[in-house]
């Protein structure tokens, strides 16, 4: 019975035998068109694209707040980035309102 793996989408590979793999592998290597990268060509082809947003220097932190529905509306009713505009907002207060302790 042939090996198979199944791939995310549900799919099943029908994975080649051993002697097969390597009749592929000789194949592979005598066409001077299709040569394989060397582990060093590999490193240069790599793609340098990170997923996600750049790591900042200064982190933010993420808690669990309740706000009073009318300033959550009307700060989401700005659009996009309403969250960096209510951070801003809050920074700003603390900025003209120092706690004294």
């Amino acid at each position: 019975m042939p090996q198979t793996i199944k791939t995310r989408s549900g799919r099943t590979l029908i994975l080649p035998t051993p002697e097969e793999d390597a009749i592929i592998t000789a194949a592979a290597m005598s066409d001077p068109d299709a040569m394989p990268y060397t582990d060093e060509e590999w490193a240069k082809v790599k793609p340098l694209v990170r997923v996600g947003r750049p790591k900042s220097a200064v982190t933010k932190e993420r808690i669990t707040i309740r706000l009073s529905r009318d300033v959550v509306t009307q700060f989401r009713d700005t659009g996009d980035g309403w969250q960096t505009r209510l951070d801003s907002a809050l920074r700003q207060f603390i900025t003209e309102h120092p706690l004294h302790g």
